[in-house]
């Protein structure tokens, strides 16, 4: 569905509100000025609560979104309609707005035009897009089990065990008929996510948010691959998890490399012969 390019999410910000400044003091009004200074702190302070209050709609609004984009409730190619969602999210068009904005900037939404029309809508799933994804990952995850194997041994050894454990539930998971995806998937995602976050910081992290989120939505999509992947994973979180427990930072780096390797390769079949998602 097209929408009119001022109703879309491209529109400018508006502009900021003119300064005032209380008038100077003088010798026959000397109670004015503060008067009026502590008015204007007053309303200073309710405005900045206003602010603090919009972030966290908008904050709170992009990450529904996200989630509704991620696990496939809203569908690649779907169209993005500001209207439908803030009513369908029961927030106004403003955060839907912002919530757009930065999820077209981290590659969630696509847009495209026609004209003086726009077309906002989910990106769609595709075989280059995957690979490139999941080699990012790769990459970045290697860093952060390379860091989590150059902790102190107490905590290696802490992290190693919840791993282990982490693995078996989901060996668990996929070996019942039929087989439990779902909480499989979520377990895979803790897997990584606790190796990531006793080793990286929020710079590292910052960017693994992201690219997790997209690598975790070819995951959800294409079912076809995920038992696969877990059965053919088992060798390579087994690796992640002993080289991280004797602190071997070489192998632990390596052994996710190649994890995610392998889950590209993987996933590049089953999505040529699924097909592409959205990509019409």
């Amino acid at each position: 569905m097209l929408v009119q390019e001022r109703d879309c999410f491209f529109r400018c910000a508006p502009r900021p509100p003119q300064l005032r400044y209380p008038a100077m003091p003088n010798a026959d009004h000397d109670r004015a000025p503060v008067i009026e200074a502590v008015g204007e702190a007053s309303r200073g302070s309710d405005r900045r609560g206003a602010n603090g209050g919009r972030q966290e709609v908008t904050a709170s609004t992009y990450r529904r979104l996200r989630e509704l984009i991620v696990t496939g409730r809203l569908a690649p190619g779907a169209p993005l309609i500001e209207t439908e969602l803030s009513k369908r999210l029961g927030v106004s068009r403003t955060p839907v707005r912002a919530a757009l904005q930065r999820l077209h900037s981290e590659g969630f939404v696509a847009a495209s035009r026609s004209g003086q029309m726009l077309r906002a809508f989910v990106s769609a799933l595709t075989a280059d897009d995957m690979r490139e994804v999941f080699l990012m990952v790769g990459s970045l995850e290697a860093v952060a089990a390379r860091l989590a194997a150059s902790l102190e041994p107490e905590r290696r050894a802490t992290l190693a065990s919840t791993l282990g454990a982490l693995d078996r539930e989901l060996e668990a998971a996929a070996a019942v008929r039929p087989p439990d995806l779902v909480r499989a998937q979520d377990l895979q995602v803790r897997f990584r996510q606790a190796f990531v976050r006793a080793g990286s910081g929020p710079r590292l992290r910052a960017e693994l948010d992201v690219l997790e989120a997209q690598a975790e939505r070819y995951e959800r999509v294409y079912t076809g691959a995920i038992l696969l992947a877990f059965e053919e994973g088992a060798t390579g979180r087994a690796s992640i998890t002993a080289a991280i427990g004797r602190g071997d930072a070489e192998a632990a780096e390596r052994a996710v490399a190649e994890y995610w390797r392998a889950a590209a390769d993987r996933f590049r079949q089953v999505v040529s012969i699924l097909g592409e998602r959205g990509n019409w």
